[in-house]
């Protein structure tokens, strides 16, 4: 693979020695462009690096060996690659359910957070690959022990262009990574046809979270519903439909909720309306008497200028 010749003034260029391999018996070298995580929206973010064009075949066990090479061990803590954040992203809850779970602002307890994630992957349909491959060009994100890690990480980088020794791909990897060829296109042969009791059991899990779910967004619809608008009114609707079927009247009724509480929140400030009027009538002075006063300034200034007599 042919050396780029910039990797822009964010980025800096990990060079990776592929070993020979027999589909191509030639020695190789692949460039990953990595830089800080621009995004930092939580703690970890801050110890974390951004990866670009790693490698197809990467897993999390050959960027440990990439890193342990670089920086030694202990550093490294976990990579998420693109295609989980995909997968993570991808919710089974029903469309009803997502939409109307913005506006809950309870907190969930940790053992609750802990059984619904376990309640997911159990609804997870079972893999069909031992080893996923990333399509070409694709990212990462790296998380490290802490922020010195990312500074030592950065500065190694910088250091492999002078003394070309690269890290090599693979190694110290081991069994750590499922193999790939025929051993992986055998294993995914097998893991393509799982047993019948697995796919129950995954077909199960899935309808009683959905279902769990639904129950949710039912109660929420229902809690909204009761809530009084702005003149303190509750509206009494009948039918069995108790939870917005489209996502129009769903953001509809976001919105309401959301005017409710600025005006309830407004109110507090400003109870009586006789207040809005002293407090626009009290503006309204302010502005006059500092037009006033930039008047009389502007009159004082051109007095001064007429009394001005420049020495010949």
């Amino acid at each position: 693979m042919a050396e780029p010749t910039s990797s822009g003034d964010s980025f800096s260029v990990l060079p990776i020695s592929i070993p020979p391999l027999p589909s191509f018996p030639f020695p190789a070298t692949h460039h990953v462009f990595l830089r800080r995580n621009a995004k930092i929206l939580t703690a970890e973010d801050s110890r974390s690096l951004f990866l670009v064009n790693v490698p197809v075949d990467s897993t999390e066990a050959h960027f440990r060996a990439v890193f342990a090479s670089l920086v030694g061990a202990g550093r490294f803590e976990g990579i998420t690659f693109e295609h989980d954040k995909r997968a993570t992203n991808s919710s089974i809850e029903p469309a009803q359910a997502a939409r109307l779970a913005a506006h809950s602002k309870k907190r969930k307890r940790e053992d609750e957070e802990a059984q619904r994630a376990q309640e997911e992957a159990a609804a997870q349909l079972p893999p069909a690959w031992s080893r996923p491959l990333h399509r070409s060009g694709s990212s990462a994100v790296v998380l490290l022990a802490d922020e010195k890690s990312v500074e030592s990480v950065l500065k190694a980088v910088k250091k492999l262009q002078k003394s070309k020794k690269f890290p090599v791909w693979g190694e110290g990897v081991g069994d750590k990574a499922p193999p790939l060829g025929p051993q992986w296109l055998k294993a995914h042969n097998k893991l393509s046809y799982p047993g019948s009791d697995a796919m129950q059991a995954s077909v199960d899990a899935y309808f009683t979270l959905y279902n769990k779910k639904e129950v949710e967004a039912a109660d929420l619809a229902k809690r909204m519903r009761n809530e009084p608008d702005e003149d303190g009114f509750i509206t009494v609707t009948r039918g069995g439909r108790i939870a917005p079927a489209k996502q129009a009247e769903a953001e509809e009724a976001k919105r309401r909720m959301l005017e409710r509480e600025q005006k309830k929140r407004d109110a507090t400030q400003n109870f009586y309306r006789f207040q809005l009027r002293e407090k626009k009538k009290a503006e309204q002075a302010a502005f006059l008497n500092r037009f006033q006063e930039d008047k009389e300034k502007l009159r004082m200034m051109r007095e001064r200028r007429g009394n001005f007599r420049p020495d010949r």
